[in-house]
């Protein structure tokens, strides 16, 4: 369960749109709930969007959360929050907060991105720590990294196999991520039929997954590029996320057949 918040955002991370066309905007908000080995209730999670300033920068500030919940919290208790605040037009991050408490693990992390000069200033606030690290070009944190994907790639013209990758910063340390697009399916949803993608992301096999395929996901194939579900092989059983609320979207919410 420690990874709640994680596994999340590697579903938002595969979000893409088929037109130019902004897929999401102000107002929108997301709500997962999470299970494990397919039975037992883990947690639930949300992601919200909202229109504001950063100094004098307008920007748009995505707050995602996750806890857990039953029998699961009073053995191992979850309380998860990620922040991103990036640019509304050019969708590149400019401060990223990580605040997290798993079972007692703690983190509290603040980084602000300094675009034009390839550099990330990381304050560890739990330890008082500070330092300067350079980033990739463009560089994305692990919140913005999938509502840029959401705008800037296309799926037009993917072929089953075809990988994509994308340079994101994630605490102390630049990232290359990379998933594998795996076709399209219809998959049943609380909402009814929904058609979907369907993405295998490339994930660090060890202490929490399997292998390193230990992932897949599926997003609704309209224009919001909806995360519906996402399945992963953890080290101990599986977690499996689904979203079961949802409200702001962009484009109308399209359903094959109502339950």
């Amino acid at each position: 369960m420690k990874k709640l918040l994680l596994i999340l955002f590697a579903i938002g991370a595969f979000q893409m749109s088929f037109s130019q066309e902004p897929s999401f905007g102000d107002g929108e908000w997301f709500q997962f709930k999470m299970s494990y080995s397919n039975f037992l209730k883990a947690g639930n999670a949300t992601l919200t969007v909202t229109d504001t300033k950063l100094g004098d920068k307008d920007v748009y500030h995505v707050v995602g959360k996750g806890w857990t919940t039953g029998m699961i919290k009073w053995f191992f208790k979850v309380e998860d929050q990620y922040e991103s605040y990036f640019d509304k037009s050019t969708l590149m991050p400019y401060k990223f907060i990580r605040n997290i408490n798993e079972g007692g693990y703690t983190k509290n992390i603040e980084i602000d991105f300094d675009q034009a000069n390839n550099k990330a200033y990381v304050n560890d606030k739990k330890h008082n720590e500070k330092s300067v690290i350079d980033t990739r070009p463009n560089i994305q944190d692990m919140v913005s990294t999938f509502y840029y994907l959401r705008d800037n790639l296309h799926t037009d013209g993917l072929k089953i196999g075809d990988e994509v990758r994308i340079d994101m910063f994630f605490d102390k340390e630049n990232y290359g991520f990379k998933l594998k697009y795996l076709g399209e399916e219809v998959i049943n949803t609380d909402f009814g039929k929904v058609e979907s993608l369907k993405f295998r992301p490339y994930v660090m096999a060890g202490r929490v997954f399997k292998e390193e395929e230990s992932l897949t996901l599926w997003v609704s194939k309209d224009k919001n590029k909806v995360p519906l579900r996402i399945k992963a092989d953890l080290a101990v059983g599986s977690l499996r996320a689904d979203l079961d609320a949802f409200k702001g979207l962009k484009h109308p919410f399209q359903i094959v057949v109502k339950n």
